[in-house]
């Protein structure tokens, strides 16, 4: 090989980019091609939207409770938990990589492993972004409030991706131990999880026992917050630190999960 077909430095610094979005678009295009990618994206948040602003429509008369329409509290909820959702599908489309061998090609091949990180966050903040769109829309349609403006759909949005981005290394870091369908079973229990032991459904001022303390802890409670405060009021920033906060600590945290997985892998 001659100096001038020696790749730069700054070439192989960035030649894992178009890998990256190779991979995100290979993980949306599977949207298309496997319609029932669409139903935890897209029709059960709206699912949610329906269900729980019925079932727990008597909340409103709660003291504690700081709303009395329950579409502005469920509305946010529906949709951050359909980003989480978005996020955990990316470790499905990992998974069909694995086992239809594609995902081995990408390991053998030569340069930098971060596009197989980078490439499924890309993919799940756009699925994000559509199933905030959306599910959105169909709220406000129904009657849900926004007194927080165009800030506090940002706040929404905010929140939304750095779900769906810790998902995501939730998803990575389990399928890289677990390389087959078993890992989908664990990945929805994990979601599950860290959403009905929060302030999902119920303010914490308004539990008790046991289910209000992980309440208390859960990171999600604050990130949740973040995500409705737009819904309640104004977006301010006392409230939106914490959910900042509860983001970088979940993303360090899982990511980290991730990163650890794929070196195993590699191994």
């Amino acid at each position: 090989m001659t100096a001038a077909t020696v790749p730069g430095r700054a070439e192989r610094s960035t030649s894992w980019v178009p890998v990256a979005i190779m991979l995100a678009q290979r993980s949306l295009v599977s949207i298309l091609r496997i319609p029932a990618a669409v139903v935890p994206l897209v029709a059960m948040p709206v699912f949610f939207v329906i269900a729980f602003s019925g079932s727990f429509s008597s909340l409103t008369k709660l003291p504690q409770f700081p709303t009395d329409n329950i579409l502005s509290w469920m509305v946010p909820f529906a949709i951050v938990q359909g980003s989480a959702f978005a996020g955990f599908g990316t470790g499905f489309s990992t998974v069909r990589d694995m086992e239809t061998g594609f995902y081995d090609r990408l390991l053998l091949a030569p340069g930098s492993r971060l596009a197989l990180l980078v490439g499924p966050i890309l993919a799940g903040v756009v699925r994000c972004t559509i199933t905030l769109t959306i599910v959105l829309s169909f709220g406000l349609a129904l009657g849900a409030d926004l007194p927080g403006g165009l800030m506090g759909v940002a706040a929404l949005w905010v929140a939304s991706v750095g779900v769906a981005t810790v998902a995501t290394g939730w998803a990575l870091g389990l399928v890289y131990r677990v390389p087959d369908q078993r890992a989908g079973p664990m990945l929805q229990i994990g979601i599950f999880f860290a959403m009905f032991l929060s302030t999902g459904n119920v303010p914490v001022d308004a539990q008790t026992g046991w289910v209000r303390q992980i309440a208390r802890v859960n990171p999600l409670t604050n990130i949740l917050e973040l995500a409705r405060q737009g819904f309640l009021g104004d977006v301010r920033w006392s409230t939106t630190w914490p959910g900042l906060v509860a983001i970088a600590g979940s993303l360090v945290v899982l990511w980290t999960f991730a990163a650890t997985g794929l070196r195993r892998l590699v191994r």
